[in-house]
């Protein structure tokens, strides 16, 4: 892409002194891994595309189903059925043709995780599981990868950014996942549609500051209650 496309594309956020050509720049050479291309994953993937990032990995194997299509807004009924992970790169490359996209259309192992991941250099993990978000959690802190985490149930939110410039990661906060049986889940209790929306396009901008080297979290929690809109930061 050429310095103009660039200019014509991003100069709303490009004017701003705090990326200028230089915060651009990183934006283009980014590689960025979203696990999840689900409830968050979706408004992230969209944002972080048109932003700019110049190389997006795409993980999920699962396939778009009727119920997901009120929080899900990349997909429309006529994706039913179909992959998430490859439908998600043809919409994506609709919305920004000068992005590379990578999709994954896989369960992430044990055995698959280090493989994946260790070609990006950020990770964001949108994913609706404790085994996943661990996973995730583990294998960035041993590739030294920074990771975007966040999660939703009802009305509430909460985000973190570990394992960058010295944070710590998510068994610091929580050592160990909690029992399946215990944990409530969108499955059972509900989502209402726009929370992923807004706690999803929080972890955008979290994930496009900390590629530009804008302040992030710093070893913090975001609590977010939709009803109420109270934000809390916990240290941690």
């Amino acid at each position: 892409m050429s310095i103009i496309q660039d200019f014509l594309r991003y100069n709303r956020q490009m004017m701003l002194p705090e990326i200028g050509d230089s915060g651009q720049e990183k934006l283009k050479k980014a590689r960025v891994l979203v696990i999840g291309a689900g409830g968050l994953g979706c408004p992230i993937l969209q944002y972080i595309a048109t932003a700019g990032v110049g190389t997006i990995g795409i993980v999920d194997f699962d396939t778009i189903e009727l119920h997901n299509l009120h929080r899900q807004i990349l997909y429309t009924e006529k994706h039913v059925g179909q992959s998430k992970a490859i439908t998600a790169k043809s919409v994506l490359e609709i919305l920004n043709p000068l992005i590379d996209i990578i999709p994954f259309e896989e369960k992430l192992t044990v055995e698959n995780a280090a493989q994946i991941i260790m070609n990006f250099d950020v990770v964001v993990d949108g994913c609706d599981n404790f085994a996943t978000r661990y996973l995730v959690n583990d294998t960035c802190v041993t590739l030294g990868k920074p990771l975007i985490y966040g999660s939703i149930l009802k009305f509430e939110g909460q985000m973190a950014v570990f394992n960058h410039s010295g944070n710590k990661n998510l068994r610091d906060l929580f050592p160990e996942p909690p029992n399946p049986k215990d944990v409530p889940n969108c499955n059972l209790n509900g989502v209402l549609g726009t929370l992923p929306g807004i706690m999803g396009t929080m972890m955008a901008h979290e994930t496009l500051k900390l590629i530009m080297d804008l302040p992030t979290l710093k070893n913090e929690l975001v609590l977010f209650n939709s009803l109420d809109w109270s934000f809390n930061k916990l240290k941690f």
